[in-house]
């Protein structure tokens, strides 16, 4: 019986308050990281819909300068060769070009995505 417990004893091992402790450690890591990674994806969408609206408003401006009016819509800029293709949409916000001023907005505004 005391060859047992020795040989017992002098087994190497972690004990389960160490592998507890590992555990919550790498729980709260992954939880910062989950958060960290959260704000990218705004972000994109932010920068995507301002490369968006600046895109439409540049093609406007040049549409305009060589034409004397604005166009009639996105798909006149896109006709014209000022646009290769319309604005995204689905991604949480809508262009809308107003033909009478050439103005370009997004709905909701990129600042809010």
């Amino acid at each position: 019986m005391r060859k047992i417990w020795e040989r017992r004893n002098t087994e190497e091992g972690f004990t389960l308050v160490e592998l507890l402790v590992v555990i919550v450690i790498l729980g709260i890591l992954s939880a910062v990281a989950v958060f960290a990674v959260g704000g990218v994806t705004n972000k994109g969408k932010q920068s995507a819909c301002k490369a968006d609206v600046s895109s439409v408003a540049t093609a406007s401006e040049a549409y305009y300068a060589q034409n004397g009016t604005y166009a009639a819509d996105i798909a006149a800029l896109k006709t014209a060769k000022f646009l290769r293709t319309d604005p995204a949409t689905g991604n949480g916000y809508t262009i809308t070009y107003t033909a009478a001023t050439g103005d370009v907005t997004s709905a909701p505004a990129c600042s809010t995505l």
